[in-house]
């Protein structure tokens, strides 16, 4: 497994409680059926990604079935410290020379927005609609472990990328960034 050094790891984060969307946000589909989980997935694949993990936690056992056999499957063991945890562990299985970062509830994100955050320059990146942040979110290899080290709490990344002068992308004219909270 793995990729080369230049390759992208595509990682989920999908181990939340999802206390309000009334349970694991990773166990929700689509009104056709279609599981977020692959959805989410199938992003980072047509992103660019050569490989793609799907960190899970809450629900695991039943959404684990739910992800394509083409990604992997992580389940980060202390899921319940809230997002920090899930994108730690997602960052330490991660291989090749950068990772994308989406989650699991952004079900209708177009794989344009991943090939243009992809194409973007500079070694952090993150997604950008009407100039708010949103993802994905792109960390070249060499800000895995500090990035890793920053985390706390059920936050993600955004205050290390600030920091570290993330590239912000533009991409409100595909998409509009909205996560999908149904509590």
């Amino acid at each position: 497994m793995g990729t080369p050094a230049n390759g992208t790891t595509g990682i989920v984060l999908a181990a939340g409680a999802g206390t309000r969307a009334g349970g694991p946000k990773a166990l929700l589909r689509m009104p056709d059926g279609t599981p977020w989980l692959e959805l989410a997935c199938a992003f980072l694949t047509d992103s660019g990604c050569d490989r793609v993990v799907a960190v899970l936690g809450a629900g695991e056992r039943i959404a684990r079935p739910l992800v394509p056999a083409t990604a992997e499957v992580l389940v980060a063991a202390d899921w319940e410290a809230g997002m920090s945890a899930s994108l730690r562990a997602g960052l330490a299985a991660a291989s090749g020379g950068a990772v994308l970062i989406t989650l699991v509830d952004l079900p209708e994100l177009p794989a344009s927005v991943g090939r243009r955050v992809m194409a973007g320059s500079g070694p952090l990146r993150q997604a950008t609609y009407a100039g708010a942040p949103g993802h994905p979110v792109f960390i070249a290899q060499e800000h895995w472990e500090p990035a890793a080290a920053s985390l706390s709490g059920d936050s993600g990344a955004r205050r290390y990328l600030v920091e570290n002068s993330v590239s912000e992308i533009e991409c409100g004219d595909l998409w509009n960034g909205l996560d999908r909270d149904l509590g």
